[in-house]
């Protein structure tokens, strides 16, 4: 067993990496539809997927998002959240291997169907209950709302990228009780089923090893870092070392 420090921004790129593998998503590229909505961590994994099918250009992360969280003092709305949608690039919908750029999961949610996947980033997961949830502030439900549609109606899989910073203790579906109440400010919590994609499944895709949560934390960059006691064969942790090494020096996110 070895222990292993992984920054946020190094989790992402790890996640991202990790899901180019993913044999759901690959079958989907082949022949189907594989929507990956806007969010940090899902700008990753879209840099990823269009690096791998040779359409990574017109592609920035940067802009590949439509709310994110930032420290106080930063221009956000009173829900903590700054929205800027201002040369936003859609969301990445590959159809058959090509991506259909300016569309969005408003635009072919309707038209989705069993084998297609859709990617959603989620804002909190208790990893050992094997929930996830999603801050919700758009009245009609945003883009996870239009995406149940098809998840729940047709049978779409739902993979649900997440860095483990995002745990949290609580039961979600006691917290979303707590947080939708009439009279409560802020955004709403949505408790969703899908496929918990972490840097623990990233590193089992990637090595073949198994990870454990054992620590978090840190300063000077190291904020919001976790980690992983990496067990397995010597070639499997040897492995695990090299992939990590690859990615431990990820810039943070910038916009």
């Amino acid at each position: 067993m070895k222990q292993f420090l992984i920054t946020p921004a190094a989790g992402k790129r790890l996640i991202a990496k990790a899901l180019v593998k993913h044999g759901t998503i690959n079958k989907a590229l082949e022949s189907g539809t594989v929507v990956i909505i806007a969010g940090t961590t899902n700008g990753y994994i879209a840099e990823e997927i269009l690096s791998k099918i040779d359409q990574i250009d017109d592609f920035s992360r940067k802009k590949f998002f439509r709310g994110i969280v930032l420290p106080p003092g930063g221009p956000v709305t009173s829900s903590g959240r700054i929205s800027d949608e201002s040369c936003f690039p859609g969301d990445v919908v590959i159809k058959d291997g090509v991506w259909q750029k300016g569309l969005t999961i408003f635009d072919v949610v309707n038209d989705l169907k069993e084998g297609d996947t859709i990617l959603k980033g989620v804002n909190a997961i208790n990893y050992s209950n094997g929930q996830a949830a999603i801050y919700i502030g758009d009245p009609l439900g945003g883009t996870i709302g239009a995406s149940l549609q098809a998840v729940v109606g047709r049978r779409i899989r739902l993979i649900l990228p997440v860095g483990l910073e995002k745990r949290v203790f609580a039961d979600l579906n006691h917290l979303a009780l707590k947080l939708n109440i009439p009279g409560v400010s802020g955004p709403r919590l949505l408790p969703v089923t899908g496929e918990i994609f972490t840097e623990i499944e990233a590193i089992k895709e990637l090595t073949g090893s198994e990870a454990e949560l054992v620590a978090g934390g840190g300063v000077s960059g190291a904020e919001g870092s976790i980690w992983l006691a990496v067990s397995g064969s010597e070639e499997q942790i040897n492995s695990a070392e090299k992939l990590i090494k690859s990615i431990s020096s990820e810039k943070p996110f910038e916009f």
